[in-house]
Formats: structure tokens, C-alpha cells, sequence
């Protein structure tokens, strides 16, 4: 088994604690599903799920996908023992950088993206939701952030701190997570890496079918003709709104509208109904730092933009 390439960075807010990965002891054939928050990963792990079992079956994601970099829920131990016990191909979830994910030769990584405008349209709503439960556990989990800030009611004004503040020291946007664009530009930067496959929220929209087929073959998987039907509208959002107690039981807790608020819309461009010609001009700045190719792509997907493989920046 090969040492990780490099030492991972060290990213710590509310939600993460990256050095949790530091007791991650890989296999052969895991899968690391690795996005920016409300970007895919639920949608993401579904697909692998569906891929994996080849059954259209409803499974808890939380269980049988453990999100590692999450420091609000279980212990480090817990996890470990959690990982220990599963015997199917195991997939993994985490919302850090590529540049803090440990990364092994034998291990497969996917990165969803998204319009950062979506992102954080959906991250609101998202956030918005929290119940005190849930601010207690953030609160509890990083005493050396102090409380959480509580999301505020208004979207502009998320929207603007998202765009302006930063969390960790040097960070200048994100809050109260990492940097989309920091992190955004770290999956870029390691878009040629053999073992890394880059997906996008608008060509799951798209293209479901063509999308799970191109994740199938970078996974190594070939699901039965016959069962390939219903993975493809198991993997649909309207599927998973529909079994959104069984994929996500216990996210009540976490959530006023449980599932149902955590599988929203699944729906793109509804900034454009709320954010002034100001606010979209401040996005734009911000996303000033990001190189042509993946501003294009960040925005349109790669059946519009084109494979981020072949882009020249």
C-alpha cells in the first residue's frame, strides 16, 4: 500500500475538522465523493449507492456512507468502528478541498461542482433549517470558534457575508463554511489526476442516464442491463424526495422539514428572483479569481463547457 502523495492541509470551522481523516485507513477500490456543500453530495452518493448494490432499493446514506470530516455527530472512534464493519465497496463522503483529502492511488475520488450563485442559494435554505439540536451540536463541537453564527432570515444578507467573510484566518469568503472558490480551484488544479473524476450538478440535470454510465465506467462498475432502468429512476430527485425518511432517517433531528427540506427543490437559477443587480455584481468580484476555464465550467457543466481535462488554464 503507497503513502498519501502529500501532507493533507488542516481545515477546521463549525461543520469540519479535517484531521479527522488522519485515523482513515483506506482499501482498495474506496470512493471518496468530495464536494462543496448543497453542490450533489447526497445526489452523488445516491448514484454510487444504486451503482454499488445494483438494487433499487432505499439505504440510509449517513450509515452506509460516513461522512469522515464531520465533527458534530460521532466520535472518531465510532467512525472508525462504523468503517471497520462495512463490507460492501465503501463510499465515502467529505466536504473538504482536494488538497486536505488524503489521496492514494487506489482510492477513487469524485467531485461534484455547482453554480457557486446555486450553492449558495441552496445552502441558505439549507442552514435556515437548522434546529436548536443542531446549533447545539455546532456550538459544542468547535469551542475554539465560539457559537455559530445563526443563519440570518433575510438571503441577501447570507448571500453577502457568504461573499465577504471568511471563517479560517486568511479566508476572506465562505462563511460560516470554507471558501467555495478556494475550494473549487483545488479540484481544478488536480483535474488530470487519473484517479479523480469531475462531475456537475447541471449534467446530472441533464443527462442522468449518460452521467451514471460515465461514473459507472470510472468506478469500474457494469451494472445488469436488465436492473439499469431502475437504478437510473431511483436516482432521480423526485425518486429520492420520495424515499427521503429512508436515504436520510435521523436528518429531523438536524432539520425542521426533516427530508423534505434537505432534498428541497433540486432546482437551479433561483437567485435570479432575489438577488439585486448589486448582489450578482458582488458574486462576480469575488469569482474574479477563478480562472476562465473554470468559471466556464463552474457555471455551465462540462456538456456545455466541455471536459476540464481539455481545458488550457
Amino acid at each position: 500500500m503507497e503513502k498519501e502523495r502529500q501532507q493533507p492541509k488542516i481545515y477546521k470551522t463549525w461543520t469540519l475538522d479535517s484531521t479527522r481523516w488522519d485515523y482513515y485507513q483506506p482499501r482498495d477500490g474506496d470512493i471518496v465523493i468530495a464536494t462543496y456543500p448543497k453542490c450533489g453530495t447526497t445526489w452523488m452518493q445516491q448514484i454510487v449507492s444504486l451503482l454499488i448494490f445494483q438494487s433499487p432499493e432505499p439505504r440510509p446514506l449517513p450509515q452506509i456512507s460516513p461522512w469522515i470530516d464531520c465533527r458534530f455527530r460521532d466520535s472518531v472512534e465510532v467512525m472508525q468502528e462504523m468503517l471497520k464493519g462495512q463490507r460492501h465497496r465503501r463510499f465515502l463522503k467529505s466536504h473538504l478541498p482536494f488538497d486536505s483529502v488524503p489521496q492514494y492511488d487506489h482510492v477513487r475520488y469524485i467531485h461534484v461542482a455547482r453554480d457557486g450563485r446555486d450553492a449558495c442559494m441552496s445552502y441558505f435554505n439549507h442552514c435556515s433549517a437548522f434546529t436548536p439540536l443542531a446549533y447545539e451540536g455546532f456550538d459544542r463541537a468547535a469551542p475554539e470558534l465560539g457559537p455559530m453564527p445563526r443563519t440570518p432570515e433575510e438571503p441577501r444578507i447570507f448571500w453577502h457575508d457568504w461573499l465577504t467573510k471568511g471563517v479560517l484566518p486568511g479566508a476572506t469568503d465562505g462563511y460560516p463554511d470554507l471558501s467555495f472558490f478556494d475550494l473549487e480551484m483545488t479540484y481544478w488544479q488536480a483535474r488530470h489526476t487519473t484517479n479523480l473524476l469531475l462531475v456537475h450538478y447541471n449534467d446530472l440535470k441533464k443527462d442522468l442516464d449518460g452521467e451514471m454510465r460515465r461514473i459507472a465506467e470510472f468506478l469500474g462498475l457494469e451494472p445488469r442491463r436488465e436492473v439499469w432502468p431502475s437504478l437510473v429512476e431511483a436516482s432521480s430527485f423526485e425518486a429520492m424526495k420520495r424515499n427521503g425518511k429512508s436515504l436520510l432517517a435521523g436528518v429531523e433531528k438536524m432539520l425542521d422539514g426533516g427530508s423534505d427540506r434537505f432534498l428541497f427543490k433540486g432546482t437551479n437559477g433561483r437567485w435570479r428572483d432575489v438577488m439585486t443587480t448589486d448582489d450578482l455584481a458582488l458574486y462576480d468580484q469575488v469569482a474574479k479569481r477563478l480562472t476562465p476555464g473554470l468559471a466556464c465550467w463552474l457555471q455551465s457543466g462540462r456538456l456545455v463547457a466541455g471536459d476540464p481535462r481539455t481545458a488550457s488554464d
